[in-house]
């Protein structure tokens, strides 16, 4: 039996095993810098887990977690994990004339401001903005094609990232599928026979789509918008990636070679699409968003539609896109993130690769990405570092995001931007101590 003399020893004892406080745990993790709620869930979580040490580490994945700042040095250019294209327009609080006609005072249309900027950039009577490329799609088919028949080639029933599938979207929209030719081999005689049959007067629109991240090639055969265009019903074609003009006036010398190929806003509307689709965030090096571009009359009944209300972006995106828009009329593609990085000169990027002073200067490759122009290499320089230095790189105060091959982490600097080289130096500083023997 214990004696009172080992009453306090016991209370001691019993304290130390005791879990602490909630608060207190919370409190003591205040430098991981999240709100209290936030450490308070991360410490009540550790405790329940009966592991109280274990807080600091579960707040730090919470902080990780949230959306922040990264530099992309994987050579992909729109890198769909990291928000696709790099945009760099900043607007400060405030109200904007969304909907307000300052001339009138009355009501206006969010349609009227970056909408019309595209529209004239790729030399579309209209166009309508919604909040994604797939949306743009949706919206296409609900409008002017529920219950009806739309025509698709075999070919180009394509699935993108996160299951998007043509066939579904065409369900979903109401419309019904109507699948043309063969998967590899699809001809303007397969179309005819389809509008000389059953289906023939139901049929509402031909869908053309981009195969924009696959290729069909060897004994194949598709059927161009000029030659769909003159079958009657509406050519609506979905080119992705959001080329506005395969001319590339904004770039001072003219379209790089490997764009050669991929269609273009403006050639598609002039070769007889009564519209087209496409993202914001792909070659068009703007915001998230779906537009589509066209005949004003069919765009009108796509805006009138009741999904347009609930697929319209706010006022963020818009912004992001009317500036995004005014660089393509100004013809000024240095004010755009995207094409700076495209159009870098091999001599640039080696000049700051030297300047790193670290790991190996090497040449490699950059792809496009964000399902645009599949198969598709851009020759560029970057530093190589021995061995797998990924997780100590994405653990510098701003991440740097690289990729491994052949046994080297290569940091490729035509995805990183020339204001983040000091970023990258003191990031392969840190991955470096870290690794060494």
């Amino acid at each position: 039996m214990a004696s009172r003399g080992d009453e306090p020893l016991a209370r001691a004892m019993d304290r130390a095993r005791r879990p602490p406080s909630v608060d207190t745990l919370a409190r003591s993790i205040k430098d991981v810098g999240l709100p209290h709620p936030l450490l308070v869930e991360a410490a009540r979580a550790a405790i329940g887990a009966g592991d109280p040490g274990s807080a600091r580490d579960r707040a730090l994945r919470t902080a990780s977690e949230l959306l922040r700042p990264v530099v992309n040095a994987t050579g992909v250019m729109l890198h769909t994990n990291l928000g696709r294209a790099p945009i760099g327009v900043q607007q400060e609080a405030g109200y904007t004339n969304l909907e307000l006609d300052l001339s009138t005072g009355r009501r206006g249309s969010r349609h009227n401001h970056a909408a019309t900027l595209l529209a004239a950039a790729c030399g579309a009577e209209a166009a309508l903005v919604v909040n994604n490329g797939a949306a743009a799609v949706m919206l296409v088919l609900a409008a002017l094609a529920a219950g009806r028949a739309v025509a698709v080639s075999r070919g180009e029933l394509v699935e993108i990232g996160g299951g998007f599938r043509i066939p579904d979207v065409l369900a979903g929209s109401g419309a019904e599928l109507v699948e043309v030719g063969t998967t590899n081999r699809t001809r303007v005689s397969d179309y005819r026979a389809v509008l000389s049959g059953e289906l023939g007067d139901e049929l509402a629109l031909i869908l053309k789509v981009h195969q924009s991240n696959y290729k069909v090639v060897g004994f194949t055969e598709s059927v161009p918008v000029s030659v769909l265009a003159r079958l009657g019903p509406p050519v609506v074609f979905d080119i992705g990636s959001g080329l506005l003009d395969a001319g590339t006036p904004w770039l001072s010398e003219g379209p790089p070679a490997w764009l050669q190929g991929e269609p273009a806003a403006r050639q598609a509307l002039e070769q007889g699409a009564a519209l087209v689709t496409f993202s914001g965030d792909k070659l068009l090096g703007g915001p998230q968003a779906g537009v589509i571009a066209g005949q004003s009359d069919l765009v009108a009944q796509c805006a009138a539609h009741p999904l347009s209300r609930a697929l319209r972006p706010g006022r963020l995106v818009l912004g992001a896109l009317q500036e995004t828009a005014l660089a393509y009329l100004r013809r000024d593609g240095d004010a755009i993130p995207f094409w700076r990085m495209a159009t870098a000169s091999l001599a640039d990027l080696r000049r700051r690769a030297e300047a790193l002073g670290a790991g190996e200067v090497v040449e490699c490759r950059s792809v496009p990405g964000g399902g645009s122009i599949p198969g598709l290499e851009i020759p560029s320089i970057g530093v190589a570092l021995r061995g797998d230095v990924t997780e100590h790189l994405r653990r510098a105060p701003v991440p740097v995001i690289a990729r491994v091959s052949g046994h080297r982490t290569i940091i490729d600097l035509r995805t990183v931007s020339p204001a983040d080289d000091g970023l990258v130096a003191l990031a392969i500083e840190a991955a470096t101590e870290s690794t060494a023997p």
